[in-house]
Parts: structure tokens; C-alpha cells; sequence
């Protein structure tokens, strides 16, 4: 975890990156559902628009608006698109992502989902 808690710090430095946020509404949904389910999420959503070797909207297949917390999470972690994932996580383009480039992107997505809705584990 320690490469993902250096990756986040380094994210938290960009305006960019650090202008979004889980409102209310998507911190209430990730506890009503918890935390196993906003994973399984999060590996569907991976699985289905950044791992295939091509992807015909890159850089336009995740939406912006609060819809659903990965989604958000993906902006804040530059996991939204091959092009961010190349550039900020060094996963690079033109090939299928790996299981582990998948498990390291939800591990990101998910400790960043946990800090936003202040989640310790234990809780």
C-alpha cells in the first residue's frame, strides 16, 4: 500500500486531481452499500472500460458528473482513461491491462474512496 499512499500524496499536489470529491450523497451510497460492493464496482468498471488493448472514447469513457463513486474516484486518481494511467501511473497504452494493473487500480481507487469518506479500518 505504500506505493499507492506515495501515488495519492503525489495526486493531491495537482489542482486538478485534488478539485474533486465525493459529495454526501455518494458518501452515504458507498456506506449503504459498503465498501466490498464499491470494490466489485470498481473492477467492473475497470474491467470494462480501461482494460481491452483498445478503446474507441479514450480519454471520454468516464463520466465527470457525480454518478457514481468510482467514477469520481477515477478523475481524483488519473485512472479515468489509458492516457492519464500512462502518464501519472506509468501503465502504458496499446495492450490489455494486466490483473495486476487492474488490482493496483482499484487498490488506488478504494484508498481514495476510504479517505473521502474519513473510513478507518475497524470501522
Amino acid at each position: 500500500m505504500k506505493n499507492v499512499d506515495i501515488m495519492l500524496d503525489n495526486l493531491s499536489k495537482s489542482k486538478f486531481r485534488s478539485s474533486f470529491h465525493l459529495n454526501n450523497k455518494m458518501k452515504n451510497y458507498v456506506k449503504e452499500k459498503g465498501f466490498d460492493t464499491i470494490r466489485k464496482h470498481a473492477y467492473e468498471i475497470i474491467s470494462n472500460r480501461l482494460k481491452p488493448e483498445y478503446i474507441s472514447n479514450d480519454g471520454k469513457q468516464t463520466p465527470m458528473r457525480q454518478v457514481h463513486p468510482v467514477f469520481i474516484a477515477q478523475h481524483a486518481c488519473a485512472c479515468c482513461c489509458r492516457g492519464c494511467l500512462e502518464k501519472w501511473h506509468k501503465i502504458s497504452r496499446g495492450r490489455e491491462l494486466s490483473d495486476g494493473e487492474i488490482n493496483y487500480v482499484v487498490d488506488i481507487l478504494m484508498t481514495w474512496i476510504k479517505r473521502e469518506c474519513n473510513y478507518r479500518d475497524g470501522d
